[in-house]
Parts: C-alpha cells; structure tokens; sequence
C-alpha cells in the first residue's frame, strides 16, 4: 500500500463552523483535569453568544456532573445583553452575581467557598484561537490571566496596534 493511500486519520481538531456543529444546549467547556488546582484559572468555556440565559444552562449542567451542585455564579454584567439575579437549571437555583470579573472570566462557586475560574472565549473568536486559549487555560502550570492570554492567541492582524506582523505601532 502507498503512503498516499493509507487512510487518513480524524482530525481532532474543532472545526470552523463548531458553534454551528454542536448541538444547541452543549456547551464547550475544558477543564483541568488535575487535583492540584495551581494554575490561575481552573478550565474555559467558549458560549454561542452574550445570553447568558441560553448560555449558563448548559454550562452549569456540564460542571454538575464533573463538580457537584453549583450555588453561584459570578460573571461581569457588562459582558452579557442580561444578568438575571438566578436562575432555575437542572431543578435547582443559580445564583447569579455581577462583580468587575472582566468579560473574560467566570467565577463558578461550589459549596460555601470553593471557587472555580474559567476563561470565558468570546463568542466570536475563530475555532483556533479559541482551541489555543482553551489549551492555555487548562495547563498545569498556568499563570496567566484570562485576558492575557485571549491577546496572546487572537489574530495579529485583529490587536489593536499591530499591522498583521505583531509589531507594535507607535
């Protein structure tokens, strides 16, 4: 058999179109999957769009299963078209808190005082910069704030200040 014959394997990559490939209420979350919890964030989440009512259900439904029940939810009211003060997901009430968190985190409470931080990928950031700051929020060993590293992994011809070669203008 040829090398040029020989099958191709999947691409375990998500696609361009993956908001659009996912089924509604799936929401697309990676997590760290250590114990230690040293890194600054501790998972990311990349939602469909600014409704956290659509949004939030599915988000909290997937942590449910990996953390146990969530009681609140701290977001930055700025970032979302609505903040209610809670929701009702899965039979159970949400709280949902506005604090200065940046539009770019997600303060996931479970229990009295266990904290969760996940990034929060805009809605409509490209499938590869979306997958390379999700990787990044979930590494081991991460320092990084959340909007540092959307910076970091968004199109150099899309930051402010640069002209597509990542120099700087001044």
């Amino acid at each position: 058999m040829a090398e040029s014959d020989a099958p191709t394997p999947p691409e375990l990559l998500l696609p361009d179109a993956i908001h659009h490939a996912v089924k509604p209420g799936t929401a697309l979350l990676r997590l760290e999957t250590t114990r230690t919890r040293e890194g600054v964030l501790d998972g990311a989440w990349w939602p469909r769009s600014r409704d956290i009512e659509a949004e939030l259900p599915a988000l909290i439904s997937a942590l449910v299963e990996h953390l146990g029940p969530i009681t609140r939810v701290g977001l930055d009211a700025t970032a979302w078209n609505q903040l209610p003060t809670r929701l009702v997901i899965d039979d159970r009430v949400v709280h949902l808190d506005s604090f200065p968190v940046g539009d770019d985190t997600v303060l996931i409470t479970r229990g009295e005082n266990d904290h969760f931080a996940l990034l929060v990928v805009p809605p409509d950031t490209t499938a590869d910069a979306a997958r390379t700051a999700m990787a990044r929020a979930v590494h081991v060993d991460n320092i990084t704030e959340a909007a540092h590293i959307l910076i970091a992994t968004e199109p150099a011809e899309t930051r402010p200040g640069t002209d597509g070669d990542s120099s700087p203008r001044f």
